[in-house]
């Protein structure tokens, strides 16, 4: 069996955003020369996310509005977490939204449905952080 490991690097200039990535994964899947195996790509931060979904900004500006119902950035006071820093919200919108995704690779391809897309989402940016992209095969 093989292994393959890469990074990817994100600079997101605001607080929040979603970035499709499938393009950087199938990059990745092309690199590690595997046919046949798992793909998981997992944010390395505990204030992002990577998921599965649709790649419909309508259902993007869902996802903003629902998190932040869910887990509202202000005001910082409601949150015990804060204190050197204001991103309470950032942890619990990235637990909502889970750290990592398992794509199956069949035949040197990423099995994702008709209309799924990998998504990084960045819930604290302004800073530099990385997903981790391994995958293991034949």
């Amino acid at each position: 069996m093989k292994s393959y490991r890469q990074e990817l690097w994100f600079q997101i200039p605001v607080r929040r955003r979603i970035v499709r990535i499938t393009e950087q994964v199938v990059e990745c899947l092309r690199a590690s020369g595997i046919r046949e195996g798992l793909c998981l790509v997992n944010a390395m931060h505990i204030t992002s996310s990577v998921f599965i979904n649709d790649d419909e900004s309508g259902l993007h500006a869902d996802f903003e509005k629902w998190l932040e119902k869910l887990a509202p950035e202000k005001p910082y006071s409601q949150y015990a977490h804060n204190g050197a820093e204001d991103n309470a919200d950032a942890h619990l919108k990235r637990t909502i939204m889970g750290r990592e995704v398992v794509v199956a690779v069949t035949n040197g391809e990423l099995d994702l449905g008709t209309w799924e897309q990998i998504f990084y989402g960045e819930f604290d940016g302004r800073r530099r952080k990385r997903v981790l992209v391994k995958i293991i095969g034949e």
